[in-house]
């Protein structure tokens, strides 16, 4: 019985002190008002709980636990379980909120470096993104063959180099494109929001994203374009499923086929390359569109797009290997893991 006693000690000490730091945390505004109220609820109920152990029977019977064995310390476990994942549930929004403004802070400030130094500045009402990360060799493959202009509009480039310690921003460069560089590596998804960033500001009506691996053929950008030109869609999707493609992974591939079915089903789209990153955009629609994946976020472009109403098409075009170097996707598994969760996180948002 005497680890009894202390047990309700313990419970009567902690209850106070869930109590007064409600308290004084929310006096301080450290916490929102549910919190103060849900601490303080708890505090309490630990307290009432360790003077007057009987009071659990209450909520026993609710759970048809009061004639049980052990009832009363299984009620008090669920519902501190209960509690447990309300609080990691706030503290993880909490996390997502501080994720964004400092993901808004760091595209700001770089923006704005960005404005102030560049010097060439090329970009133009079709602007072409490429985000980078040690891809040097590919870009100095790739980015020559850039058309000068699609349909009678000049072509601007402008690369993100996420971090890279190769030579990615010389090489760009020395082409004649922008290049914006990352502090830190913060994905590909983030890499291309700051590039949405900086070509808006600048201008640009018209955005294609293509990889920088040597994956996309700059020789089918027009074929993107196109249709944005002509005012029929919003989104145009690079297919390599409705085009050709250089045989390589299996077991990706059919994973590319499971996705498309998981995100048609959720979306009711008739995608067939969810997870192409050779992709073209009207800018004033591309505002409408809640991007905050850093990674993996083809699938979450798609889904949000098709929930705002926007018209969303492919088009066929070749994808063959990559030029040089290895793949920064990560292993198939993980990758497709990291890809379901994009599309669950996507879908369930509001």
């Amino acid at each position: 019985m005497k680890y009894l006693v202390v047990l309700r000690v313990m419970s009567g000490f902690l209850g106070i002190f869930f109590t007064l730091r409600s308290f004084t945390q929310f006096r301080k505004r450290f916490i929102k008002r549910h919190e103060f109220f849900l601490l303080s609820f708890f505090g309490i109920g630990l307290l009432v709980v360790s003077i007057y152990p009987d009071s659990i029977n209450i909520v026993a019977g609710m759970m048809a636990l009061d004639n049980r064995q052990f009832g009363r310390l299984i009620t008090l476990l669920i519902l501190s379980n209960m509690l447990l994942w309300f609080f990691w549930i706030s503290e993880r929004s909490k996390d997502a909120v501080k994720s964004l403004q400092f993901d808004l802070l760091v595209r700001r400030l770089i923006a704005e470096q960005f404005f102030e130094r560049d010097v060439s500045k090329t970009i133009n009402e079709v602007t072409v993104i490429i985000p980078a990360f040690n891809e040097a060799e590919n870009l100095d493959y790739i980015l020559p063959r850039m058309p000068e202009s699609i349909n009678g509009r000049l072509l601007g480039v402008l690369v993100i180099d996420d971090c890279s310690d190769d030579d990615t921003p010389e090489i760009v460069r020395k082409n004649g494109y922008s290049v914006v560089s990352n502090p830190f590596n913060r994905g590909g998804g983030a890499a291309l929001r700051l590039g949405y960033d900086i070509a808006m500001a600048a201008g640009a009506k018209y955005i294609v994203t293509m990889d920088a691996d040597g994956q996309h053929l700059p020789e089918e950008i027009e074929k993107l374009t196109t249709p944005l030109l002509n005012d029929k869609v919003d989104i145009v999707i690079g297919s390599r499923v409705m085009g050709e493609r250089e045989k390589d992974n299996i077991f990706r591939w059919i994973g590319i086929h499971v996705f498309n079915f998981i995100i048609n089903m959720l979306a009711g789209t008739k995608i067939t390359d969810c997870s192409s990153g050779f992709r073209a955009f009207r800018m004033d629609s591309l505002k409408k569109v809640l991007l905050l994946q850093d990674q993996f976020h083809t699938a979450e472009l798609i889904i949000d797009a098709a929930r705002k109403g926007l018209r969303i098409s492919e088009t066929p075009v070749t994808g063959v290997r990559r030029h040089s170097g290895v793949s920064k996707k990560g292993k198939d598994l993980s990758y497709g893991i990291n890809f379901s969760k994009t599309i669950l996180k996507a879908w369930l948002r509001k």
